[in-house]
């Protein structure tokens, strides 16, 4: 199986790591960064750089497409490029998927329209513009299309993903491997949403 993680500039790291290191684990497995072109991407924070060791066009039929999110999801959205490699590679995947706003951009490639999908709770009802079904889950899966919410949801993704691919015990094992188990110190508390804008503005 080989799993193509798209970068482009300010994603948002956890979008693309998370789900690297549990599919990572998967059997006959190759994860492969890439990018419009080859070379080092530099995350929202400026801070991190992730090296596309692929150019989009040296990957034209990976069995799973991933898509991070990040502020720059609002470039990308214009980035043709990445929205003609992404219509093209659907046809073949065996899975088609975003983290948080990247599935704006799988929208933005024409291939929401009609579907369920989520995303980050505070761009959540923009799918619609893309003619998507919004849903209020952290991974939402129709057919061959499988999204997910916000950051840390795409590790849900990638587990759920290997599950199928691998069988429950292996994503089970995985997911103790990596000693996954969410006790957040705070519970989601929507009074902290204007913080929580200001911090991805």
């Amino acid at each position: 199986m080989h799993v193509a993680i798209a970068l482009y500039p300010k994603f948002t790291a956890l979008d693309a790591v998370g789900p690297y290191t549990v599919l990572a684990f998967a059997p006959d497995t190759t994860v492969t960064f890439v990018a419009a072109t080859p070379g080092p991407v530099t995350d929202d924070q400026g801070t991190l750089t992730i090296t596309a060791t692929a150019g989009l066009s040296d990957v034209p039929r990976p069995d799973v497409l991933l898509v991070p999110g990040g502020p720059g999801t609002f470039e990308a959205l214009n980035d043709q490029a990445l929205l003609d490699w992404i219509r093209t590679a659907h046809e073949h995947t065996t899975w088609t998927t975003s983290v948080c706003s990247g599935s704006l951009i799988l929208g933005a490639a024409g291939i929401l329209d009609g579907v369920k999908a989520t995303s980050h709770w505070a761009i959540l009802d923009h799918l619609a513009t893309y003619g998507a079904e919004p849903t209020k889950e952290r991974v939402v899966a129709q057919g061959k299309i499988v999204t997910a919410a916000g950051v840390s949801a795409g590790i849900d993704m990638a587990l759920t993903l290997l599950a199928t691919a691998a069988g429950e015990e292996k994503a089970r094992a995985v997911q103790l491997a990596i000693e996954y188990d969410p006790q957040p110190p705070f519970p989601m508390d929507p009074a902290y949403a204007d913080a929580a804008l200001k911090l991805l503005s």
